[in-house]
């Protein structure tokens, strides 16, 4: 990996790629494309961070973020993709995965929070529900996102000691750190047994977090046939005159206190002082 990339560069060529997504968007909806992106890797990789970049500007009622939480106990019955099959798009429809079916492939075989049998069962049946997707005309995007153990580290301290980010530390994260072959063994068998030509993985390195959005979202918008759509020109018509209409009374409306206006006196007065 060469040095890190500068931030001028970095956000120059984000609003780049974020400008093509835009287009990408429009031609999603205009096509019908069903696409499915997920995103996967260790703790603290920068999932999280990349799926911020990628949907800045998208539409959320066009692109979707599907974070699942711990499966309830009916759905712990179920057929273990059941649960993901609602979540999938219809045509017009992006859905990105922030972590997926393939929980079951890391963090729930490290953990114990399956059974040998359904863990085999997992990387049986996930090659065939993927090219089953892929046959229905979803196009399925999968990223690895790869991270060392001294920079895993680094962000979880830099987690601990930020008190507005202290919600993304939990104890399995933690956990992770000691289990840290045990997950490398994992993500290997599963690359072995998903790696399928239909579905490929792609990794994407991730310990220089500007590089590795970029990266990703390039590598996203290259793997999409899609092209610009012509939009209709909107007008933005002329203000008529008033038709006579006069706003009620302030008094007769409740008002959120003006809180900026307290922090602008009291600035002012620090300043006189």
């Amino acid at each position: 990996m060469g040095r890190r990339v500068p931030k001028a560069l970095y956000e120059k060529e984000l609003k780049k790629l974020q400008a093509h997504l835009v287009e990408m968007q429009a031609w999603v909806q205009e096509s019908g494309a069903r696409i499915v992106v997920i995103f996967e890797g260790r703790d603290a990789a920068g999932k999280g961070s990349t799926i911020k970049r990628v949907t800045e500007y998208l539409n959320p009622r066009v692109t979707r973020v599907v974070a699942l939480p711990t499966p309830t106990s009916r759905e712990q019955s179920q057929w273990y993709f059941q649960r993901y099959v609602p979540h999938l798009p219809a045509a017009g429809e992006i859905v990105l995965m922030d972590r997926s079916w393939y929980n079951r492939a890391g963090v729930e075989h490290v953990m114990g929070y399956c059974t040998n049998a359904q863990y085999h069962r997992f990387l049986h049946q996930a090659p065939i529900f993927e090219r089953m997707l892929v046959e229905d005309g979803i196009l399925l995007l999968k990223y690895w996102f790869s991270v060392s153990d001294v920079e895993q580290e680094k962000r979880f301290r830099s987690r601990y000691e930020d008190p507005m980010r202290q919600w993304k530390l939990s104890p399995n994260d933690v956990l992770s750190i000691t289990k840290w072959e045990d997950y490398s063994r994992a993500k290997d068998t599963m690359l072995v047994h998903t790696d399928i030509p239909e579905a490929r993985w792609n990794v994407v390195e991730s310990d220089d977090k500007r590089r590795s959005r970029l990266n990703m979202i390039s590598h996203l918008l290259s793997s999409i046939p899609y092209r610009v759509v012509e939009r209709p020109v909107v007008e933005i018509p002329a203000r008529p005159h008033t038709g006579g209409y006069e706003r009620p009374p302030r008094d007769l409306s409740h008002y959120v206190p003006d809180y900026a206006a307290e922090l602008v006196a009291a600035e002012k007065a620090d300043k006189a002082e």
